[in-house]
């Protein structure tokens, strides 16, 4: 193959890319405009501190479905984020080139992918079945163990990155293993420990299908783990899915708040990892 043609491939892949890049970005671009376009004149006040009205009713607001998305977000977080500290240090720590190791790691990769509906539907047989009723906890527990995947593998990746001279330090000075893996390596790598959690909270902030089975849903302020409760993605179900315009409105106005939040969440993952990133190249020089 001459030079020429070689060039001219090169170009032709470039534009591709940059095409599918575009592509990329244009629908997300069309998706966010069009939310702001529908909910934004629905923004108000009265959406952040009432409640919802009775069927039928204008006006009212989402104040205990946002209060109750960051309640079961604590909860969730509450579960999750130790179970998949722990499971990504291990991993990264006594898992290497183990088949016990390797089986955690494709297991949580597995569960990465697992639908949310079928772990509501698993939580649902689980808990709300034998409590006999819809709950904050059932909720909690089904995001949790929504996050658990993501958390423990970016934990576990970025343990990865830690230098080996480190650990060695550390076991030279008498520590021991674990007590290396929790004061020295774990500290070294918070910030993209951070990250992931955080990009963890992001995923399941949003999520409906789980909480239909477990947390339910409730029109008035709960703060009860054994009573059902109100979240952001519900409450857009619910006005989505009515037939009154003014809950249609509340609808977008409510997806608008929940890209917002996750919008918020994801901009605290990048600062976060920026502040990593350019901590670990200070301490490289």
């Amino acid at each position: 193959m001459n030079i020429k043609k070689r060039r001219i491939i090169n170009s032709i892949m470039n534009y591709l890319f940059t095409l599918a890049a575009l592509s990329v970005v244009l629908v997300l671009g069309l998706i966010l405009g069009y939310v702001v376009w529908q909910g934004a004149p629905a923004l108000n006040i009265h959406l952040f501190t009432e409640l919802p009205k009775p069927v039928g009713e204008a006006g009212g607001g989402i104040a205990n479905s946002i209060v109750g998305t960051i309640y079961l977000i604590v909860l969730a977080s509450l579960i999750g984020i130790p179970i998949g500290v722990l499971s990504g240090v291990y991993l990264a720590e006594y898992g290497q080139n183990k088949r016990f190791g390797e089986a955690v790691r494709f297991l949580a990769d597995v569960l990465s992918g697992i639908p949310s509906i079928v772990v509501g539907i698993f939580v649902y047989s689980l808990i709300v079945l034998a409590m006999g009723r819809f709950s904050a906890l059932a909720g909690g527990v089904a995001l949790g163990i929504l996050m658990i995947p993501t958390i423990t593998r970016s934990t576990d990746e970025v343990l990865k990155l830690v230098p080996n001279s480190i650990r060695e330090a550390a076991l030279g000075l008498g520590a021991s293993r674990w007590r290396t893996a929790l004061t020295v390596i774990l500290p070294a790598g918070l910030s993209g420990i951070f990250t992931g959690i955080i990009l963890a909270i992001a995923r399941v902030a949003g999520e409906t299908a789980p909480l239909l089975f477990t947390a339910l849903g409730n029109r008035f302020w709960s703060a009860s783990l054994d009573q059902p409760i109100a979240a952001i993605p519900l409450q857009i179900f619910t006005y989505a899915t009515s037939p009154y315009k003014d809950w249609h409105a509340k609808a977008w106005a409510g997806s608008l708040v929940l890209i917002l939040m996750i919008l918020v969440l994801s901009l605290l993952a990048r600062f976060i990892a920026g502040r990593g990133a350019s901590g670990r190249f200070k301490m490289g020089n």
